[in-house]
């Protein structure tokens, strides 16, 4: 069974940055790619950024590019998500998610099997 482990979530005031990390274990093969998403109470989850494992390209939201970066471990069962000049409108559940197989919706959350439980992210202003 393919587990999702995110760490690294907190309150933080604005213009402060917070690391969030997400170990994947039980899978037999290696991703494919990993992402975050974000959802707040009552919205849809929404795409926040990804990695593809093969040639580690980034792709960002609009909402973050410039101010996060998601980055890789040295195996491909690990990224990483730092947050810099975090905002109020920042505050949400983040969740990691892992794809074994290649997918054109990585932006999405169609293109991932397996989710983590979600770390609370809270930025005071």
């Amino acid at each position: 069974q393919v587990q999702l482990v995110e760490s690294g979530g907190g309150l933080v005031q604005a213009g402060g940055s917070l690391n969030l990390s997400c170990v994947t274990s039980g899978r037999t093969f290696n991703n494919w790619v990993m992402g975050w998403f974000r959802q707040t109470p009552g919205l849809e989850r929404e795409f926040v950024a990804s990695l593809i494992f093969g040639d580690s390209r980034t792709y960002y939201a609009d909402s973050v590019q410039g101010r996060f970066i998601i980055s890789r471990g040295n195996a491909r069962n690990t990224i990483y998500l730092q947050m810099n000049n975090l905002k109020p409108e920042d505050t949400a559940v983040y969740y990691c998610a892992a794809a074994g197989k290649p997918t054109h919706y990585h932006h999405t959350t169609d293109g991932y099997d397996d989710w983590g439980q979600g770390t609370q992210v809270t930025v005071s202003s």
